[in-house]
């Protein structure tokens, strides 16, 4: 997140140090408040009642909407859990209030002061009579202008007086608008999550890479074993061709799911594993070996057994289920690098729900083109004739291998510009093979436009790419907290700058993005000891820690002089702009030196 230089709010940083007068907790019982608003004394069971949530924000605070998780903020979410005798549904919350602040890219949605959440109690028949606790609670994060406190979750009790039900009719069922005079309010669903854009377009390559595999030679023979299978048993399936089809294309769609959910469960070994250098470089040179085989220095062949096994022809439903199920091992030789490497990405990821879904996606672009050729059998005789294309499409996968090869070695390449450079290259030499170093169909001009058309379009994209990808600006060099570094620097007579982070925390985000990155601040960093201490997760010293140098939100950060002791005057409590900081730095060096 960039934005242009910060001005700052005087008024705001006179306040906030006079609003930090409690420490982060937890609980947040002192910036938000919830209190219950029922609708009635007593709750007859088996119906369903209204009721509503006071929310009490103190000043300056506020706290982010329901979906304000798209720009990095902490959304505001209330929740109970269900049980088989209660169930608090359609929560709702009023229309937020739309205000820009100078870390979000645009306005965002935000609650201030007070306001009210409608929702419904749905009580059993079989509910207990008597008095009932229903316990829930409210997460949200309390920011203002230029500072932020941890994520807080406040617990919120609804006791309810349980009643027999109503003999022969139904329970009352008040509007929320009556409850204590409250005007309507406007509803506002709870956005539930989207997919982002990133998530889509890898779903769309990722398809077409799965259309792409039945262009190799491996798969293209298996067109017309599958086209005589379902045109020889054409009368026999009748009207109910179709549903063979589905069950084909959903039996290698099966296959392949199992395997991605498979290799995303085993994500934190593969993870942990590709954390060893010796391991990134082994995996590496396989893929780039396997990519050789695409290229044709040598051929991956199946056990005979085992190619037999599964190309074994069974009657009715599962005969065509047991075909898609066993197409992925017939067709292995060249689909078997290309999922090698989908394999270990979604390995990477560690989500069971993504490896299932890239791998069903992929599957839907490889049994496709079989399916619908399957249904219309006929359309065999339209396809285009096999040849050197094919060789030249199997060529183009081991290159995306050696692209997935080179993604595993990042971490072993130092610098950024030095891994942009790697993938440029990568681009490059497959454009030049692809193009023009590749013999294929040299007797078609036609084709052999196509290829040099690719190779152009690799070569110049390669260029944009390396020229146009922003790099990371080397920042501040932090260390971890350490109480024995802090001596070290007094008895060392070297000043210390003290940073209190967390990734919950936009202001602080946008410090180390756009003020802690400035090479006059960087240069200007290495006169002092840097110290950071990461809020993001709680830790057993974070409390002590807040305590003992009263951090009462984030971002904060503290000076200390030679001799270990704090410049108060310089502390920062909110987010200050690059010239502000420099400003401050200077300062404390000036200090030091006398």
């Amino acid at each position: 997140m960039s934005s242009s230089n910060i001005i700052k709010y005087l008024l705001i940083t006179l306040i906030l140090p006079l609003t930090f007068l409690v420490s982060p907790s937890p609980s947040g019982a002192a910036t938000v408040r919830v209190e219950v608003i029922q609708s009635r004394s007593q709750y007859p069971a088996g119906g369903s009642y209204p009721i509503q949530f006071l929310v009490r924000i103190n000043k300056p605070w506020y706290i982010h909407d329901t979906g304000a998780g798209e720009e990095g903020l902490i959304p505001t979410l209330l929740t109970f859990p269900d049980s088989p005798t209660f169930k608090v549904k359609d929560i709702t919350f009023p229309a937020p209030e739309k205000k820009r602040f100078e870390y979000t890219k645009k306005p965002v949605g935000v609650f201030s002061g007070e306001f009210r959440i409608r929702a419904t109690i749905i009580i059993s028949g079989k509910a207990p009579v008597g008095k009932q606790i229903i316990k829930g609670k409210f997460s949200s994060q309390a920011c203002a202008d230029h500072a932020c406190l941890p994520p807080e979750t406040v617990p919120v009790l609804i006791s309810l007086n349980i009643t027999s039900p109503l003999a022969g009719q139904k329970a009352e069922n008040q509007p929320v608008s009556e409850i204590a005079g409250q005007t309507p309010i406007t509803d506002q669903p709870i956005p539930g999550s989207a997919p982002g854009a990133g998530l889509w377009w890898a779903l769309i390559g990722i398809f077409l890479g799965g259309l792409a595999l039945n262009l190799t030679p491996c798969v293209y023979p298996l067109i017309p074993i599958t086209v005589s299978y379902f045109g020889g048993k054409g009368n026999k399936f009748g009207g109910k061709i179709i549903l063979h089809g589905i069950l084909y294309i959903s039996g290698l769609a099966i296959t392949n799911s199992i395997l991605g959910v498979f290799a995303s469960l085993s994500g934190s070994m593969l993870g942990a594993l590709l954390q060893n250098p010796v391991v990134l470089i082994v995996v590496a040179g396989i893929m780039i070996g396997l990519a050789t085989s695409f290229f044709g220095l040598w051929e991956l062949r199946l056990p005979s057994g085992l190619t037999n096994l599964a190309s074994k022809n069974f009657g009715g439903y599962f005969g065509t289920f047991f075909m898609g199920l066993t197409l992925g091992i017939v067709a292995a030789p060249c689909l078997g690098p290309f999922i090698l490497g989908l394999l270990t990405y979604v390995g990477q990821k560690g989500d069971p729900f993504l490896g299932f879904l890239y791998f069903f996606v992929l599957s839907i672009g490889m049994g496709l083109p079989l399916a619908v050729l399957a249904v219309f059998s006929g359309a065999l005789e339209k396809l285009p004739m096999s040849g050197g294309w094919m060789v030249w499409i199997r060529k183009i996968l081991g290159w995306v291998l050696v692209g997935m090869a080179g993604y595993l070695l990042q971490p072993l390449i130092p610098g950024e510009s030095e891994r942009i450079l790697l993938f440029a290259m990568i681009a490059v030499a497959a454009g030049i093979h692809l193009g023009w170093l590749d013999r294929s169909s040299r007797d078609s001009r036609l084709f052999a436009m196509v290829k040099k058309g690719l190779g152009v379009i690799l070569i110049i994209g390669a260029i944009a790419f390396y020229f146009t990808t922003p790099r990371h600006v080397e920042g501040v060099q932090w260390l971890p907290y350490d109480k024995n570094l802090l001596t070290q620097a007094a008895n060392e007579n070297r000043p210390v700058i003290f940073d209190f982070y967390a990734d919950w925390c936009p202001p602080c985000k946008e410090l180390d993005e756009n003020v802690f990155t400035a090479p006059e601040v960087v240069k200007l960093s290495k006169h002092f000891q840097n110290l950071r201490v990461d809020l993001t997760k709680r830790h057993p010293e974070q409390d002590l820690l807040l305590k003992r140098y009263q951090v009462r939100g984030v971002p904060t950060v503290i000076f200390f002089n030679r001799k270990g002791d704090e410049e108060r005057k310089l502390r920062i409590e909110s987010y200050v702009d690059k010239d502000d900081m420099l400003k401050r730095m200077r300062q404390m060096i000036r200090l030091s030196s006398k």
